[in-house]
């Protein structure tokens, strides 16, 4: 039987690409998902390279992952981080169903080189008409019929 590297090669492939990703223009942020012992995909933060404010290391490394094992489903993988996860990522995190999560610097390091994500967590707290970007709940009888086609449908694919 292989024997299984130390989990810190994995966090250190991930910080190797949040510098990567520095050289390149991007954000200093990298990922690397690893199931059972095997990398399955890697990346760097490409919001600046691509013009995409999604394309974080976290979900750009999802992506990767999913399209390579062909599934939305993550369960069974490990992701490694150059930094703990925004909101966005450990929202993509949990609906990928990824098992867990090492990072290495601490939301209070990004915020301390001007990545700071503390308004967003501020603004889920607050009333959708009371946040920054204003929030107009509207046609939500009209919209609920979609709701209701997922809900009778016997033929589902569940996430």
């Amino acid at each position: 039987m292989k024997k299984q590297p130390e989990i810190s090669i994995y966090m250190q492939k991930a910080i190797e690409w949040a510098k990567k990703s520095v050289e390149k223009g991007g954000g200093p942020f990298g990922a690397v998902i690893v199931k059972d012992g095997v990398v399955v995909a890697q990346g760097y933060n490409c919001v600046t390279l691509h013009n995409d404010p999604t394309a974080h290391a976290e979900v750009t490394t999802i992506r990767k992952a999913c399209k390579k094992l062909k599934t939305f489903d993550l369960s069974g993988c490990e992701i490694y981080t150059s930094c703990e996860p925004c909101p966005m990522c450990l929202s993509a995190i949990y609906w990928a169903h990824i098992d867990k999560i090492y990072y290495g610097c601490t939301k209070t390091d990004a915020k301390n080189i001007g990545f700071d994500d503390s308004f967003i967590y501020d603004q889920i707290d607050l009333k959708p008409e009371d946040r920054a970007i204003p929030s107009i709940n509207m046609m939500q009888k009209e919209a609920l019929e979609a709701f209701r086609l997922w809900d009778e449908k016997d033929d589902k694919t569940k996430y």
